[in-house]
């Protein structure tokens, strides 16, 4: 049998729907809950509804005291503006939130011991690490090609358009009609998470996506951290110097992540967030030589080039940490839209499909 060009596309809708119809959902419903951690994680942890303290001095007495109590740590994410705990991190997923004077509030042995952690990984990598990323990637491109395709094929029958968030009955064909035409409300947003989860997946989109703005190549170049050699981590490195060199390098930021070597030879490195920066953790770098703590080198985010400034955003676009609780609740409803969109595609195809009709024989 013939099919025309509709034929094809919603052949390769249902199909690619079908199969990776799980892992959208998957992906859509634990979307819809790390948007939220700051909150669930105020409301379950002691101080973390406590407001930023911004004293470089106090950050860096906190620092010594965290590095001499956890003298495994390999580094610490500092309290924000929406979390006020600052998190050791340790080797293996195991770590610390401790209070913004050093005191440690809870601890754990590994990722499986924090909900956010696990369900980042489960969000991130499907607990498989980089299969499960590029398994992320390829349902990421499937997902545009969903919105595309799924529009196309809705624009044939707009005529019959009724929003629900419910199919009216679980057969086929109300699941077909609840389906289409969600999608085609929530097309917008669901093109948005998918594009800019795939831009922090595959490196080649994310050039496709910034290639307007600047050349990639530039942009590499601008983002490439700079050839240092370090001296050996000191037994006792003078932090409150760093931290001080840190806010002197860039005044007007935040220090969001104190990052040890991880091997000889490598220094250690303080992320800030700058006032202009979306990208909640920043991606204004300084490295620092780990034997005797005098700056090494430094990026600035906000010189960077245009199309590597698209593509810092592309994270705080997609996890909802600009735009306050309104963006926040906006992107939950695409998270809710695509785990629904995605579970029902995959019930309808592989158990409601339509019966093959049975050959009738001529006498």
């Amino acid at each position: 049998m013939q099919r025309g060009v509709m034929g094809w596309l919603d052949l390769i809708h249902r199909w690619t729907g079908g199969v990776l119809g799980l892992v959208l959902a998957i992906l859509g419903l634990t979307g819809a809950i790390l948007v939220h951690e700051g909150s669930w994680l105020g409301w379950t942890l002691p101080h973390a509804a406590d407001v930023r303290v911004a004293d470089p001095n106090v950050i860096a007495a906190t620092t010594a005291k965290l590095m001499a109590a956890e003298p495994k740590a390999q580094g610490i994410t500092y309290a924000s503006d929406g979390l006020g705990l600052h998190q050791v991190r340790m080797a293996r997923g195991a770590g610390a939130y401790a209070d913004q004077a050093g005191n440690v509030v809870t601890r754990w042995d590994s990722q499986w011991s924090r909900p956010e952690h696990w369900l980042f990984d489960l969000h991130h990598h499907l607990f498989t690490g980089d299969f499960g990323e590029t398994i992320i990637g390829i349902a990421g491109l499937a997902g545009i090609l969903f919105v595309i395709t799924g529009s196309i094929l809705w624009w044939r029958t707009r005529k019959t358009f009724k929003f629900r968030l419910w199919p009216k009955r679980l057969s086929r064909p109300m699941i077909v009609m609840q389906h289409r035409d969600l999608g085609v409300v929530m097309a917008p947003l669901l093109l948005l998470s998918a594009v800019t989860g795939t831009m922090m997946i595959f490196k080649p989109f994310a050039q496709l996506i910034t290639m307007p703005f600047s050349s990639p190549s530039a942009d590499a170049a601008a983002m490439k951290p700079p050839k240092v050699k370090s001296g050996p981590l000191a037994a006792h490195p003078d932090w409150r110097a760093i931290i001080a060199a840190s806010y002197t390098r860039f005044p007007d930021a935040q220090i969001r992540i104190l990052s040890l070597p991880r091997k000889a030879g490598d220094p250690i490195l303080v992320r800030m967030k700058r006032a202009g920066e979306w990208l909640p953790n920043g991606r204004s770098n300084i490295w620092f030589d780990a034997a005797d703590g005098h700056m090494l080198g430094s990026i600035d985010a906000l010189a960077l080039p245009k199309g590597a400034q698209v593509f810092n955003g592309a994270y705080p676009l997609h996890a909802a940490k600009v735009g306050g609780l309104l963006y926040r609740l906006v992107m939950t409803c695409s998270g809710l839209a695509m785990l629904l969109l995605g579970s029902l595609a995959v019930w309808s195809f592989w158990f409601k499909r339509p019966k093959p009709k049975k050959a009738v024989r001529k006498a």
